[in-house]
């Protein structure tokens, strides 16, 4: 394995965790939230934009299907349907934490602010989500294993 692969995959580590700190903070501190306004409609919308790398129509309509789910997911608080998304299996616990976390968060608006960006087997999308909590944008890296694009995890 290359020395720039390890260093990819190390990055894309890095980023996966970043996005799981990102929505911790976006979920409420605690009973004080208790007065949730009503939920927003959801709403889900792409501004496209050029990408950075030209990349084969393919792969961008892929990444872009991809993009949707995960902002889906995140949107309707599905950690079964995320967990769907990802490289590797996710444990049950891991999904039962990350549901809990998405439950606790209340209602939540998610959009993709731009189109994603695909370079070769390894994409990247921001989704913006608003809460309760706060807003946050966050890089979600995506990759293309086994012919299957995903986000690594």
């Amino acid at each position: 394995m290359s020395g720039r692969l390890t260093a990819g995959l190390a990055l894309l580590g890095a980023l996966v965790a970043g996005v799981v700190i990102g929505l911790l903070l976006v979920a409420p501190a605690g009973p004080d939230d208790a007065a949730v306004p009503p939920e927003p409609p959801p709403t889900t919308t792409v501004t496209h934009s050029s990408a950075v790398t030209p990349a084969p129509d393919a792969d961008v309509a892929a990444v872009t299907v991809l993009a949707h789910a995960i902002a889906d997911a995140i949107q309707r608080r599905d950690a079964k349907k995320f967990g769907t998304l990802t490289c590797q299996p996710q444990t049950s616990d891991a999904l039962s934490a990350l549901q809990k976390r998405w439950d606790a968060a209340g209602p939540m608006a998610v959009t993709l602010p731009e189109a994603p960006i695909v370079d070769g087997d390894s994409a990247s999308v921001n989704v913006h989500v608003e809460g309760t909590g706060g807003r946050k944008q966050t890089p979600f890296p995506m990759r293309r294993e086994n012919g299957r694009w995903c986000v690594p995890g």
